[in-house]
């Protein structure tokens, strides 16, 4: 009966210690391959959103998805599809720098300064040519859109700033709707969200609208706030699209459960290569990366030059457009994104969120009343930088589906780059080509011109006070403090294991953990003792 100790010990560790909730059998390597898939399981969605995984479970799931290698033997490649998702002959070359697959991990770009961050221009994306078939081996403008990695700290901020940003102005278009339908007349409505302007559109009683005057988004009036074009709605979207592009790892929500592809889609051998709970986690992994904060120096002086910096950078309009901070009604990050598109799930009955000001491997947002300030230094609009003068951001030819604005070609128009993380970031621009923050500013043309020659007008210390505020705000260290300086920065934890994942440190619940399960081999031991002493 001793045994009995023991096992209540093993059964308390089997209800306390992570759950690995899979959605099917764990995939095999072919019997020539005598390695080990990267992934061990797969998680069930209804597991996360019925609560049977800790956030902590979730996020631990979805960087081991972020920073893993992945394998032949997870389904890694893509022989019989494009990387835009399309069928093709199963004889492109099984990796591509330009047409991709192109790399095993996320973190194989995503890694500056730690991973979930930019990339170096080693790493730029030749966004379009993913979808050509056959491959293309040429980097010429006319093929592919030639991109920089950006950094995905504090990335679930601005995507649920966007999502509000969003339903404002869908109510804007709904309410405009509906007074042109009941007076009979057209009606032109503002389009303004948060403080910031994207034009207006026309309502006609007949239910049809003239989006012409909408600037900086899509006619669709939702904002995407990511990929450097604005073309991408969620995290999700990017998760799913990016696993198939640069991995050839296709998740099932996309292909195997699509009317429209079928199982093992891509004819590897492998189906269900990443459940639609393998997407929650990468996304929620993302999402609750640390938000970019401020590294200010120790010494008063240098204090004093961020300082000026800041209040120049205001001064010459730079902040018109990369607005300092912009208000979040509510600081849950909610998934999945209700305005995914057709092949990212958006189920809202299995959803799971988490407070960003206080979960999350840190720094987190800072509360503010019932919501939270996001310093992203951004507005999330698309804009024009070049003139007759100044034209270094205008070169790509392919618009990839931005629309044209005031007789300009789409592909002109970029997201106002946030600027929380730009002091770690670097290269700049979109291309990455750019190794300076002085000549980023410079390039500024067109709707940046003002501020540009603004900043050239500034004598050389000012410029310098300026340089040096935008140095300061940086990705920081996890679970750190929002603004440090720089000699607390040198001493701050610097992995993830010391991050905070909800009310407890990890610290704290391994100690709770420790002491449950000696609780739990006391009482066995007793038990089992005791039951040992009965005569048989």
């Amino acid at each position: 009966m001793f045994a009995l100790g023991i096992t209540l010990v093993i059964v308390a560790a089997f209800f306390y210690l992570p759950i690995q909730a899979q959605a099917h059998t764990p995939h095999q390597c072919p019997e020539t391959i005598l390695d080990q898939p990267m992934l061990s399981g797969h998680l069930d969605q209804s597991a996360i959103a019925n609560g049977k995984m800790t956030f902590s479970e979730i996020f631990t799931a979805g960087k081991l998805l972020f920073d893993g290698v992945f394998n032949l033997c997870d389904g890694q490649g893509r022989p019989a599809t494009t990387g835009g998702g399309l069928k093709r002959e199963p004889d492109e070359p099984a990796f591509s720098r330009i047409s991709a697959p192109d790399s095993n991990a996320c973190a194989g770009c995503h890694n500056q300064p730690r991973s979930g961050g930019a990339g170096d221009i080693v790493a730029n994306v030749f966004v379009l040519a993913q979808t050509l078939d056959p491959v293309t081996h040429s980097d010429e403008a006319e093929f592919s859109n030639f991109r920089n990695t950006l950094g995905m700290f504090g990335s679930g901020a601005i995507e649920m700033l966007a999502r509000e940003m969003t339903a404002d102005l869908l109510a804007i278009k709904t309410a405009a709707l509906y007074e042109a339908q009941q007076t009979g007349q057209s009606v032109t409505a503002p389009l303004e969200t948060k403080g910031i302007s994207f034009g207006s559109l026309i309502a006609n009683p007949d239910g049809s609208f003239d989006t012409s005057h909408c600037f900086g988004l899509d006619p669709d009036l939702i904002i995407k706030p990511f990929h450097q074009a604005g073309r991408v709605v969620s995290l999700r979207e990017f998760s799913n699209s990016a696993m198939n592009h640069h991995h050839g790892m296709q998740s099932e929500e996309r292909f195997d459960l699509s009317p429209d592809a079928g199982v093992d889609f891509d004819e590897d051998g492998i189906a269900h290569e990443l459940s639609i709970g393998d997407i929650t986690a990468v996304t929620i992994y993302q999402a609750a990366l640390g938000v970019p904060g401020q590294v200010l120096p120790d010494d008063e002086a240098g204090q004093e030059a961020v300082r000026k910096g800041e209040q120049l950078f205001d001064a010459i309009t730079c902040s018109s457009c990369h607005i300092p901070e912009l208000k979040l009604n509510s600081p849950l990050f909610v998934e999945p994104n209700p305005y995914n598109p057709v092949g990212n799930w958006s189920d809202q009955a299995q959803s799971f969120s988490f407070d960003m000001t206080t979960t999350g491997e840190g720094p987190y947002l800072e509360k503010d009343g019932d919501g939270a300030i996001i310093r992203a230094y951004t507005d999330l609009k698309r804009h024009d930088l070049c003139d007759t003068e100044i034209d270094y951001y205008c070169n790509e030819t392919l618009s990839q589906g931005r629309p044209d604005q005031e007789g300009k070609p789409g592909a002109n128009f970029f997201l106002t780059r946030k600027l929380w993380d730009v002091g770690n970031s670097a290269p700049y621009g979109h291309v990455g080509d750019l190794t300076t923050l002085t000549e980023a500013i410079l390039a500024h043309g067109g709707e940046g011109r003002v501020s540009r020659d603004a900043f050239v007008a500034l004598p050389p210390e000012d410029q310098a006070a300026v340089v040096s505020f935008l140095k300061s705000l940086q990705v920081l260290p996890a679970g750190s403090a929002r603004v440090v300086t720089q000699s607390e920065l040198t001493t701050s934890p610097t992995t993830t294991s010391m991050a905070r994942f909800g009310p407890f440190s990890t610290s704290t619940t391994f100690l709770l953990l420790g002491t449950f399960l000696l609780l739990t081999f006391a009482l066995g031991l007793y038990f089992g003792r005791k039951f040992k002493t009965v005569p048989e």
